[in-house]
């Protein structure tokens, strides 16, 4: 535990690491680790796993689960008997649910009374027996199911003797999975990646250090910072449940999003780091006078990630926020997670900061030469010793993710970026977009991504996604999905999707036209951390076009 000589801050001096932000219920460092520990005895007693003997795989505990202080807690529990945690996404169905429990192995479930009907579900069709599902208590549980708690475990394991020391060989920590995370992709079922005990620590490390140049700089020793995002997403599990506790700063834990609690919760806990998604920067714009109803003088930076925030967004909430320093990242659950990062000392909007330290880069072209000039868009290439081992029982996609050159393994991001130089002389990272989703118009490369920032500005539009399809003279044209803003709600959409086609047009090059047409939609389909499902839309799209009888 005792960490400090390493660069973790020392426990008398760090703030409680996880506090309820429904209830301000809150556990010490001393009192997080001991009830580790103690479910861990419990889980042993119950199911035989034991610290040094079968293999990792034979222990696998699945959480499915809303948000808790008790979240790693639990994952913590399975890795003190050397096993390791399948964190699955709350807004999964039975059968995606029971996709990851087959495929992860998974023994023993934890999940929340609010997500039960589904965990069982997908339980029965995994082969869990019921009693060894567990429940992870939640403040607003309206009944109590016949089933044994955390709590009850926790109570449970106290009263047992302590369990042996774990035994690891050199290198363990380096092969062994910690966490399994789904990672979505573009189509099919998601894919279990392996993520090492090394990987997070690495990335614990290498964006801790790179932040602590801004937190010097602003005075900052120690801070709360917003615990909103799902627990189970990579972007949550490192940067708030792993970086955010490692520097001793207090997560605020939410179990979902409220927008009301949310605001709540900044007022109540003087919250001074907000790291949220794209989404609900855009619900503050289009809510501010709710906003106006709570104090959030205590913001100071507002981190965003998991999908690319627009400049124009930036600067519609500088407007109304001027105090607040707003900055990007870019990672993705195959590098464990961040890849850059923006310091409070050195932000650029359309940027997604800088590689972080330990990181290494190449961006390539289309015929496999490196680019080594700036401003100019490729594919991404990193190496870092944060990159997963690979994807489980999948060796067809490990090899196409991880590829090997002269000079060491390389994960292919998928992603086209470029390299520019910010005011301040650094280097940083422009996100392009993804490669498999750019649209090629006559030759031409359009990112959705621009288009919807774009779009998003015009006053009408509350929210929307741009997909290509098929045109018979240019190959592919952008189409637009949007969602009307309430007070637009009642007018023409006729005349509505004429000016957003005419906003575009009067900003835009001709190809960047959204000659494909605009759809409205009662809502765009999202993941939980805001990154569009485009592979939907598109699904959409083709039916429609099906029943049409139109050329796909």
């Amino acid at each position: 535990m005792r960490l400090e000589k390493y660069g973790r801050r020392t426990f008398s001096t760090s703030r409680n690491p996880f506090t309820c932000g429904l209830t301000g219920r809150t556990f010490s460092y001393e009192q997080f680790f001991q009830r580790a520990d103690d479910l861990a005895k419990s889980l042993s007693r119950r199911t035989g796993w034991t610290p040094n003997e079968e293999t990792p795989w034979d222990k696998v505990l699945g959480i499915f689960s809303l948000n808790t202080i008790d979240y790693i807690v639990a994952a913590y529990a399975v890795h003190r008997v050397s096993g390791i945690a399948s964190l699955a996404s709350a807004s999964y169905s039975a059968p995606e649910l029971a996709h990851q429990l087959k495929s992860s192995g998974v023994k023993v479930l934890f999940t929340c009374i609010a997500l039960l009907d589904t965990a069982l579900a997908a339980a029965a069709e995994a082969g869990i027996p019921k009693d060894k599902v567990f429940i992870l208590p939640m403040t607003d549980d309206k009944t109590k199911a016949p089933f044994l708690s955390i709590e009850d475990l926790i109570v449970e394991g106290a009263s047992l003797d302590p369990l042996p020391p774990l035994k690891w060989t050199k290198g363990q920590g380096e092969r062994q999975p910690a966490f399994l995370c789904y990672s979505s992709g573009t189509s099919g079922l998601p894919k279990a990646v392996m993520i090492s005990h090394r990987n997070v620590i690495a990335n614990v490390l290498q964006h801790t250090t790179y932040e602590s140049v801004g937190r010097k700089l602003r005075g900052v020793e120690t801070q709360v910072e917003l615990g909103l995002l799902p627990m189970s997403h990579i972007y949550s599990l490192v940067v708030i449940s792993h970086c955010a506790t490692w520097r001793g700063d207090e997560i605020i834990i939410l179990p979902k999003f409220d927008f009301e609690t949310y605001l709540a919760s900044i007022q109540r806990f003087r919250i001074e780091k907000l790291i949220i998604v794209p989404p609900i920067i855009i619900r503050m714009l289009q809510s501010h006078d709710i906003c106006k109803r709570y104090d959030l003088s205590s913001v100071r930076f507002v981190f965003s990630g998991a999908a690319p925030l627009g400049q124009e967004t930036i600067q519609n909430l500088l407007e109304i926020y001027p105090t607040w320093t707003v900055a990007q990242a870019y990672g993705m659950t195959e590098s464990a997670v961040v890849v850059t990062s923006s310091s409070e000392h050195d932000v650029m909007h359309r940027s997604s900061g800088s590689l972080i330290p330990g990181f290494r880069a190449k961006i390539m072209d289309p015929d496999g030469n490196e680019i080594l000039e700036h401003d100019k868009p490729g594919e991404l290439l990193v190496q870092s010793p944060s990159i997963v081992l690979g994807y489980l029982n999948n060796e067809a996609a490990t090899t196409e993710t991880f590829v090997h050159h002269d000079d060491g393994r390389w994960l292919r991001t998928g992603d086209e970026v470029l390299m520019t130089l910010a005011p301040s002389g650094y280097e940083h990272l422009v996100v392009v977009d993804r490669l498999k989703e750019l649209i090629k118009v006559k030759g031409m490369q359009v990112s959705p991504a621009e288009l919807e920032s774009h779009i998003l500005a015009h006053p009408a539009v509350f929210d929307c996604a741009v997909i290509q399809t098929p045109d018979e003279r240019a190959g592919e044209v952008p189409k637009a999905y949007v969602v009307v803003s309430p007070e637009f709600s009642s007018g023409s959409r006729e005349k509505l999707a004429r000016l957003i086609t005419q906003h575009v047009a009067d900003h835009k090059p001709s190809y960047k036209w959204i000659k494909g047409g605009v759809e409205f939609v009662t809502e765009i389909p999202k993941s939980p951390t805001g990154k569009i499902l485009r592979r939907l839309l598109r699904d959409k799209e083709r039916e429609k076009r099906r029943s049409e009888g139109t050329r796909l």
